[in-house]
């Protein structure tokens, strides 16, 4: 098979032109059509040779995802399953957000997801395998295509864990970083954690300006176990440690993620023990109301109790915020979808 043309940064696909005698100069024209002009095919790059295309059409493919669903809201979130066109007949899920200042798109990294988190719809689906650079790039690519827009934010909280699918997430951050690729600022991108330590370390090394986030939604041990087992390899003591040396080393505010469940984890003794955990810290926390799903056993904590939440941790020094919920009219939870297509 064929490899994904989109799978390499700039500097790589330099070189992989060199290797069939071709200047280097070149890939910057390549960058402009796949990233830019957005085609569909080698033969629409009208600016470089016949012998130059007939070279790339034999060697690599442009990685063209295929629309199998589409759902739009009333709110106008759009949820894609796209076909990745392996040999697997593999799905995944992505998600459009329209806001005022421009549109978001919330990626997947991975086919199916390892972490296990009993309050995400992903949980429960088999995994199959990272997703490659280029098809974590194609995402955003064959969503602006489709809805005739320029996406300006990128979150990656879409399926899967990020940092278990480091170097291609990278990899992708660089060419959708990159002026002469999709331009997209790498302030305006953040990258969602379950809490793997030694790549927010790794990260925090590299001095990206992304934003990161961690999925905390506990501040005890024990009930943050029962939520997500990632938490029985590095517990919230370990976490916080990483974390805080992520905002020494890159002078950032993380976002800590606070999905709230109806007498699990939203009561007023766990805000007080929230803000003993992170006051001091460069922090925000994104209080989410939990999406219930299939088979789960958690569910939405009431309005009253998430208000009353958010303004103990105000109240008290810690910069909490209630995240809109968008799309819950066309199961734009990560997971659910392909879940559903799964299934049938």
């Amino acid at each position: 098979m064929k490899e994904n043309i989109k799978n390499f940064n700039l500097d790589e696909l330099k070189e992989k032109l060199k290797e069939i005698s071709e200047k280097s100069f070149r890939a910057e024209q390549i960058f402009k059509w796949l990233y830019q002009e957005k085609v569909n095919t080698f033969n629409d790059m009208t600016n470089l040779s016949l012998e130059l295309r007939k070279k790339l059409d034999e060697k690599y493919n442009i990685g063209n995802f295929k629309i199998i669903k589409k759902l739009e809201s009333i709110d106008g979130t759009k949820k894609y399953l796209f076909d990745v066109q392996d040999e697997k007949g593999n799905l995944i899920e992505s998600v459009l957000m329209k806001y005022h200042h421009g549109y978001t798109v919330c990626v997947s990294s991975q086919i199916g997801c390892r972490m296990g988190c009993k309050f995400c719809a992903s949980t429960g689906i088999p995994f199959a395998r990272n997703l490659e650079t280029g098809e974590i790039v194609e995402q955003i690519l064959a969503i602006e295509k489709d809805s005739n827009i320029k996406v300006s934010n990128i979150v990656f909280m879409g399926i899967g864990e990020p940092f278990d699918n480091f170097e291609n997430v990278m990899n992708a951050i660089n060419i959708l970083n990159n002026p002469k690729g999709l331009n997209i600022g790498a302030r305006h991108i953040s990258i969602s954690t379950s809490g793997i330590v030694p790549k927010i370390y790794e990260l925090a090394d590299k001095k990206i300006q992304c934003t990161l986030s961690v999925s905390l939604h506990s501040s005890n041990d024990k009930t943050r176990s029962e939520m997500m087992p990632i938490n029985n390899l590095y517990p919230i003591d370990e976490l916080m440690k990483a974390c805080k040396y992520y905002i020494e080393k890159t002078n950032k505010r993380i976002s800590f993620e606070y999905a709230l469940a109806k007498d699990n984890n939203d009561n007023l003794e766990d805000a007080k023990q929230l803000v003993k955990l992170l006051r001091g810290m460069l922090s925000h926390v994104n209080l989410i109301p939990i999406n219930k799903i299939e088979d789960g056993k958690y569910i939405k904590s009431t309005n009253e109790n998430i208000i009353k939440f958010r303004d103990y941790l105000n109240d008290h020094g810690i910069v909490a915020t209630i995240r809109r919920e968008l799309g819950s009219d066309i199961s734009a939870a990560c997971g659910q979808l392909r879940k559903q297509n799964l299934k049938r």
